[in-house]
C-alpha cells in the first residue's frame, strides 16, 4: 500500500511513535549497549554477555522483563537499577534513529501534497521527547505536530484526539490514523476516524 492508495479527501495523518515510525527496539537496543557498557566501566561485568541478555530477553519475554534478567545473571545489577531506568528516558544514543523507509516516502508525499502530519503518542512524555529528538527526519519535522495522550488521558481514550481536532480546525472524515495496536484502533473507532494497520506499509 501506499500514498495514492488512501483517501484523497484526507487532510490530516496521525501516527504513534514507536513500531509505527521506526523500530522501537532500535532505541532499546542502543539503551541496553549504553547499560552493558556502564556495568562493564563500573563492575567489570562482560558488556557483550550482558548486552545479549538483554536483546534476548526482549525478543523472548518483552521490554519489561530485561532488567530482572539482566539482575539475575548478575546480582550487582541491582544497585544500578535506578541508572538504567534514567538511561531509557534520556539516553544519548550512538546512532540517529531512522524511520521505516516506506513510513519516510509516505510522510514525504504526505507534505509535498501539503497535508497535516500528526504523532500522537501514549509513552512517558519525556522518553518520547528524547526518541524525537534523535530521530532522522530528512527535514519533516519541521511539518510535525506533537500530541502526547499523557497530558490528557492515554489511548484508548479519545481525548487527545479530541484536542487535535479542535486545535487544528480539523473533522472526523479529514483524518486518516496509522496504527499498530488495538488502543490506536479503539481509540480511532472511538472518535469515528478512519485507521489503517502499519502493516500495510511496510
Amino acid at each position: 500500500m501506499n500514498y495514492r492508495d488512501i483517501d484523497g479527501g484526507k487532510s490530516a495523518f496521525i501516527f504513534e511513535l514507536d513500531n509505527v515510525l521506526y523500530p522501537e527496539k532500535d532505541y532499546l537496543y542502543q539503551v541496553y549497549y549504553l547499560f552493558a557498557n556502564l556495568l562493564e566501566y563500573t563492575e567489570l561485568v562482560d558488556a557483550k554477555q550482558t548486552t545479549d541478555i538483554m536483546v534476548d530477553t526482549y525478543t523472548s519475554l518483552g521490554k519489561d522483563a530485561v532488567f530482572k534478567q539482566v539482575a539475575e545473571a548478575f546480582p550487582i545489577a541491582e544497585k544500578y537499577r535506578d541508572k538504567f531506568e534514567n538511561l531509557l528516558i534520556t539516553a544519548k544514543l550512538p546512532l540517529k534513529l531512522l524511520l521505516y523507509q516506506n513510513i519516510l516516502t509516505l510522510m514525504q508525499e504526505i507534505v509535498v501534497d501539503r497535508k497535516k502530519l500528526f504523532i500522537v503518542t501514549n509513552g512517558h512524555i519525556s522518553q518520547q521527547v528524547n526518541k524525537i529528538k534523535q530521530t532522522e527526519w530528512h527535514g519533516l519535522e519541521k511539518y510535525l505536530a506533537c500530541y502526547f495522550a499523557e497530558e490528557t488521558a492515554l489511548k484508548p481514550e479519545p481525548d487527545v484526539l479530541h484536542l487535535l481536532m479542535q486545535d487544528h480546525n480539523l473533522q472526523r472524515r479529514d483524518i486518516m490514523m496509522i496504527e499498530n495496536s488495538a488502543i490506536d484502533r479503539l481509540c480511532a473507532e472511538a472518535v469515528g476516524i478512519d485507521h489503517i494497520n502499519i502493516d500495510n506499509f511496510l
